[in-house]
């Protein structure tokens, strides 16, 4: 008997040690061979062109978050109209054809810490590459992180990150219920050095096997002090939730970081066993040149490999000449659709789609750019 137990406390000793000896040893990065599989599963070398263009040359659009229910897509999306961003809905049968249905977050006439910025992205989706793309429930509500502020004009003033949620359908326009102050800000008490002057655009995923020891993960792009103290550098990195309600950084450090410039706009989907995220690069000063889509992937949602080859978006064409940025990359029946970001050298600004197969040109276009004053 005196044997049993000595074998039984033996084997849990070398358990002991194995799982300590894991917990020591170096994060695997992703190796190259499977960063050039995914690089080869997500480009989208054929620019279908402009899928929503703003009616007037005193609004810009931007930032898509598209999504599946029954057998449409929707996309939410930003509005600028000179006061801030708000956060509205459309839908399509296509993906390349869209509607616009109305707002789901609005300029709010009263002293709130938000009321003149609604800048909202969809959360907790299905992340699986090629997958449903639905929105899940949690405590039968659909939810949505935000970016928000009470100073008027294009990202000024004090921005901070806000959560939302509906118990309505995700799929027609209405109002979200807003929580009455930020999850995460530049004057929180444990803000880190990459995200002490403002936070921007965020992205919100439902870990169920908790890698992390949480099940809400953000994902977020902020910029600090570290660089040049009066404008900071953006960088993207995390928070964590139990409960979609309360967060908190998660580490002091961002997950990427390519010094000056921009790191921004995180959106995440899951590729075999592999994360995926992708963002945006732009003013680097060492390394890639230009504005531009790309990925980093990830095993753990901790640690991520930065792929270092072709770019997945960057400006070619008259419409994006200006910056081609910001993804939200969706495969649907085979086909890669990757929405983002475009901008012109006339400074107008709306959402363009880049596919994986040849889908034809779209027939929309921006108005007529507004007249350049002469010099007297």
């Amino acid at each position: 008997m005196m044997i049993d137990i000595y074998k039984r406390l033996l084997g849990l000793a070398c358990l002991l040690i194995a799982v300590n000896v894991c917990a020591q040893s170096p994060i695997k990065p992703v190796p190259e061979k499977v960063m050039q599989d995914i690089y080869e599963q997500v480009k989208t070398p054929y620019k279908y062109g402009m899928v929503m263009v703003p009616d007037s040359n005193s609004k810009k659009i931007d930032c898509p978050s598209v999504f599946r229910k029954g057998n449409n897509w929707y996309m939410t999306y930003l509005v600028f109209n000179g006061r801030g961003y708000e956060t509205w809905l459309a839908d399509s049968k296509d993906l390349l054809h869209w509607k616009t249905r109305g707002r789901i977050l609005s300029f709010s006439d009263t002293t709130n810490w938000d009321n003149n910025q609604k800048a909202g992205y969809i959360a907790l989706q299905d992340n699986k590459w090629g997958g449903s793309y639905q929105l899940q429930k949690y405590q039968d509500k659909y939810w949505l992180s935000y970016f928000g502020g009470q100073s008027r004009g294009y990202e000024k003033g004090l921005l901070s990150i806000g959560i939302a949620n509906t118990d309505q359908d995700p799929a027609v326009a209405h109002e979200w219920k807003r929580l009455d102050h930020p999850v995460l800000s530049s004057i929180d008490k444990d803000v880190s050095w990459w995200d002490n002057h403002t936070q921007y655009k965020e992205t919100v995923i439902w870990d169920k096997s908790r890698l992390t020891g949480y099940p809400f993960l953000m994902y977020y792009n902020a910029n600090g002090d570290s660089v040049n103290k009066k404008r900071g550098a953006e960088r993207i990195g995390m928070a964590v939730s139990d409960d979609m309600l309360h967060w908190k950084r998660f580490g002091k450090d961002p997950v990427l970081n390519h010094g000056d410039g921009i790191t921004g706009d995180p959106y995440i989907q899951k590729i075999g066993d592999v994360y995926v995220m992708f963002y945006f690069g732009a003013f680097w000063k060492t390394g890639t040149s230009g504005v531009f889509n790309r990925f980093a992937a990830s095993y753990d949602l901790i640690h991520w490999t930065d792929w270092t080859g072709n770019k997945l978006i960057e400006s070619s064409e008259s419409y994006d000449n200006m910056f081609a940025h910001k993804s939200f990359v969706v495969k649907y029946k085979g086909v890669v659709y990757h929405f983002y970001c475009a901008v012109n050298k006339a400074d107008q600004r709306g959402i363009a789609i880049a596919t994986s197969k040849d889908m034809g040109k779209s027939e929309l276009s921006f108005v007529e750019p507004p007249v350049k004053k002469k010099k007297q």
